[in-house]
């Protein structure tokens, strides 16, 4: 009984690692150039890279003061 879930356990893991073999896979220089062309076309709209001249319209201002101080 012993061997045999250690048998499933196995068979187990090998089903795994074929599901883990067959995801497509980008390359990592690819990604990277999705992601810098992601971010060229969001700039104009980040708030960090162009601050709203109304502070309420900064969606990192905090909403409450702290309750500590």
């Amino acid at each position: 009984m012993d061997q045999m879930s250690s048998h499933q356990q196995l068979r187990v893991l090998v089903e795994q690692l074929q599901r883990e073999a067959n995801i497509d896979r980008m390359k990592t220089s690819d990604a990277i150039n999705h992601l810098k062309e992601y971010v060229r076309e969001h700039q104009k709209d980040d708030y960090l890279c162009h601050p709203a001249r109304n502070p309420r319209a900064n969606p990192f201002r905090e909403k409450t003061l702290c309750q500590i101080i």
